[in-house]
């Protein structure tokens, strides 16, 4: 077979990077020594945390996805998330846990979603479903992004089955779960490096529904208000993303890890809709949002619904 790319979604997560390298390995230990792990941007500084605790390389920056490329897409199906040119490649494979948006292929292939916390939940069941084993290295990889995406199984999207997973991988990658996993969340909650526009687009996702161009971003903190300190920056980066990128109505969601809220900024020409979807008024362009953690269960499908 001709080589065949394995990636995430844009804007890249701990459950993205490092599920693109758990397939890879899976791939190879089943035979298929043509597959490659690729990211679509810049690994986060809790990913970084990850790949560093478990001396794991990052993967390469995939830089052009050639016509007709052969690829395997894990942690997302959307079209709009993907790399460019995905419409004209030949997907062999999707691994995913969020609902189908934007999505078609030319040929049939293999797909495979549960509505379960983190994909990495999903491939573990696929080694076991092969007897492939998984080794320390691996295991920490996978615990860390079920960590990440169910914000240490306290997020609404956390299932039994992740829960059973986290920790059946903690015991092989031999860590703490809880003590571990707050010292990696929290080490992504440094965000003194970045500007305002790179801020917004660190974790960032865009659906359309019924029209409307909806992007929400993601940040995670210890402490919103000293997210929020610097608003105004935030806003003109954001206000400066919706006129180049036709977005009707942008969120950052500054998500406290701590206490399990967000807060978030809200703009452009249909704040009405997250104003309905949550029912309070935007004040100030922010709106606090009580036990919201997870844009993908509690943010998009209400935002969506009242689109």
């Amino acid at each position: 077979m001709e080589k065949v790319y394995i990636f995430g979604h844009k804007n890249p997560d701990t459950d993205s990077i490092t599920s693109s390298i758990v397939l890879e390995n899976l791939e190879r230990k089943l035979g298929n020594e043509n597959v490659k792990a690729y990211k679509l941007g810049n690994v986060n500084k809790e990913t970084k945390f990850v790949l560093d605790y478990f001396n794991v390389q990052e993967p390469e920056t995939l830089e052009n996805l050639e016509e007709n490329a052969n690829v395997m897409l894990v942690d997302h199906n959307s079209f709009t998330q993907s790399s460019d040119g995905i419409e004209n490649a030949n997907i062999l494979k999707v691994i995913d846990h969020h609902c189908i948006s934007g999505f078609e292929t030319k040929l049939p292939l293999y797909y495979l979603a549960e509505p379960v916390g983190c994909t990495e939940t999903i491939l573990y069941k696929l080694y076991r479903l092969n007897n492939v084993e998984i080794d320390p290295k691996l295991a920490g990889l996978m615990v860390s992004a079920i960590i990440s995406d169910t914000l240490l199984l306290k997020s609404p999207t956390c299932t039994e089955d992740d829960v059973k997973v986290a920790k059946e991988l903690a015991k092989i990658a031999g860590i703490d779960l809880e003590g571990y996993g707050m010292e990696m969340l929290k080490a992504g909650t440094d965000l003194s490096d970045f500007t305002a526009e790179e801020l917004i687009e660190i974790d960032s996702k865009k659906i359309e529904s019924n029209g409307v161009n909806i992007q929400v971003a993601q940040v995670n903190t210890a402490s919103i208000e000293e997210v929020m300190k610097d608003q105004e920056e935030l806003e003109n980066a954001m206000n400066k993303f919706i006129e180049e990128n036709n977005i009707d109505i942008f969120m950052l969601l500054v998500t406290d890890i701590i206490n399990s809220d967000s807060e978030a900024i809200v703009l452009g020409n249909r704040v009405d809709i997250a104003e309905k979807a949550f029912d309070r008024k935007v004040n100030n362009n922010r709106i606090f949002l009580e036990g919201v953690v997870s844009r993908k269960k509690q943010v998009f499908p209400v935002l969506m619904e009242n689109t």
